[in-house]
């Protein structure tokens, strides 16, 4: 069912001098380029990933390397003289056996998910929020259109009722109430203006666009009608719970806190771990205590160099470990009770929207054949109104009918703009290609 031409309202920019056209499209794109949250999100992607590393270095081997250089001095074994000297000396240790490192390789691929779903997370919040303040500011602008045009048609009878009265076909107070009655659209539709100001900078804000002095806001354009949908809440709940955005995240944390549970527990097991150390002396002549030997060659300090293996095991635990683990087991716990909540809310969020829908459509033909209805009374009055044949009283009632039955349908095409893409954020279906949009854009 088609609007009637009579509320079909024109898109055109009111109450900013400085704006710029912007399409839905247009808006969520520039979002997802430079909203200030989806930016902050993606750094914390990238400090995931150098956290990865960290977590991964566990496993890594370990070396160090050193020098010592000095003077020897004094007299001995036939010597004399300072004789300066340097060695090097180097450690060198590779983890053989250690429980947590299983644990902690997949704690650090969990980390990366994790900052990747927090990312999704804030995309869709913010595009959404973009969305909503779109569709907030072509409501309120059709309200300011509708009120406008309203007047219009009330100054028209002003000057009507003008021309009766200077006939001598009317009294003075029917020309009052005419203009008392165009008067009272005055605030009403002033108030439409700022709010569609504040809807026009909440676009721009998640939009990321600059509010300095001079800065061009956004003017959203685009069409503003029904859209009669046939949607089944039965066919959404496996979409949604495999695509939803917070629920992967929830999954994510729940994966993460049982790898960190896991990571506490390997203090139980044993840790192996292979070494090579080594001394390496450039020059000769450095001399050490060789016990008593009367050999001077005894005393003399050579390049050494062992390998070998050490192992650890944490015999007594006096709650240290096992504190951290019940700690550990506890948040994977209170994850897991939050995600088998939002699990479960799914279908219901689905079902009432669905049932929104329904009940907006109901409304919305109900409204449509009202505003018809009123349409012809309003002509009707006015109509009888030149015959003297109708009240100012009855003039007044039939506009304000009349008005009140256009801002109803304005209203529930707002309400259906707004349901649906609480739908689409419902569904996870925020996220969406180009190659496979047929079954999905809304």
């Amino acid at each position: 069912m088609k609007v009637l031409p009579a509320i079909i309202i024109s898109l055109a920019a009111i109450g900013f001098s400085s704006s710029r056209a912007v399409t839905l499209d247009a808006a969520l794109a520039q979002a997802l380029k430079n909203n200030p949250r989806i930016l902050q999100a993606r750094a914390g992607l990238e400090a995931a990933v150098g956290q990865r590393i960290l977590l991964r270095s566990v496993a890594y081997p370990k070396g160090l390397v050193g020098s010592v250089a000095g003077v020897e001095g004094g007299q001995r074994a036939r010597t004399s003289g300072n004789q300066p000297f340097i060695l090097a000396y180097g450690i060198f240790t590779q983890p053989l056996f250690q429980a947590g490192i299983p644990a902690t390789f997949r704690r650090g691929d969990v980390a990366v998910l994790i900052a990747q779903q927090q990312l999704n997370v804030a995309v869709v919040g913010e595009l959404h929020r973009a969305r909503l303040a779109f569709y907030l500011a072509l409501y309120d602008r059709s309200l300011a259109s509708l009120g406008e045009a309203q007047r219009e048609r009330l100054d028209a009878n002003i000057a009507s009722e003008q021309a009766r009265y200077q006939a001598g076909e009317t009294e003075r107070g029917a020309l009052t109430s005419a203009m008392l009655l165009a008067r009272e659209l005055d605030p009403k539709i002033a108030y439409v203006r700022t709010d569609y100001g504040n809807a026009v900078l909440e676009l721009a804000q998640a939009m990321g666009s600059a509010l300095g002095p001079g800065a061009a806001l956004p003017s959203p354009e685009g069409a503003f009608d029904f859209q009669s949908k046939n949607l089944r809440w039965q066919d959404e709940v496996d979409h949604a719970l495999r695509d939803r955005a917070d629920l992967k995240l929830a999954r994510l944390l729940i994966r993460s806190a049982r790898e960190d549970q896991r990571i506490v527990a390997a203090g139980y097991y044993p840790a192996v771990d292979a070494g090579v150390a080594g001394v390496a002396i450039p020059v000769t002549g450095i001399y050490r205590n060789s016990g008593g030997s009367p050999q001077t060659t005894d005393n003399t300090l050579a390049n050494e160099f062992g390998a070998g293996a050490s192992y650890t095991w944490r015999v007594i635990d006096n709650g240290k470990v096992g504190g951290a683990v019940e700690r550990q087991r506890a948040a994977r716990e209170s994850n897991e009770l939050e995600l088998q909540k939002l699990e479960a809310s799914v279908p219901r969020e689905l079902m009432q929207l669905q049932n929104t829908f329904q009940a907006i459509g109901a409304r919305y033909r109900s409204l449509v054949g009202s505003a018809a209805v009123a349409e012809q009374n309003v002509k009707s009055v006015e109509e009888n109104r030149a015959h003297g044949l109708a009240s100012i009283l009855d003039f007044r009632t039939a506009e304000s009918d009349l008005l009140v039955t256009r801002r109803g349908i304005l209203s529930a095409i707002y309400e259906e703009k707004v349901a649906l893409a609480e739908w689409d954020r419902a569904t996870g279906r925020y996220f969406q290609f180009s190659d496979d949009t047929a079954a999905k854009v809304h």
